[in-house]
């Protein structure tokens, strides 16, 4: 389980990348980087880490269901995420 200050600085940064994208895409077309750097750091959406919605773990992430590995297989083998069944051959 992450910190819940690590999981409150990511959501942050997500506000942050929101709510400066729209001047970013200006200032890139006008080839303005003096003025993007005057931007927060945290505006950039590169600074941004995918964390699993639950727990805030930062590795073993899987994109389609936002979740970390971990979780994913605990929530697959209690049958709470509709359609994954556990693979038999």
């Amino acid at each position: 389980m992450a910190k819940e200050s690590m999981k409150a600085r990511e959501r942050k940064r997500e506000r942050i990348v929101a709510k400066y994208a729209a001047k970013r895409k200006s200032l890139k077309e006008a080839n303005d980087y003096v003025g993007l750097q005057k931007l927060p750091k945290n505006a950039s959406p590169v600074r941004l880490h995918n964390r699993c919605k639950l727990t805030g773990r930062p590795k073993g992430y899987i994109r389609q269901f936002g979740l970390s590995r971990v979780m994913f297989r605990e929530m697959a083998n209690k049958g709470l995420i509709p359609g994954v069944t556990k693979a038999s051959w």
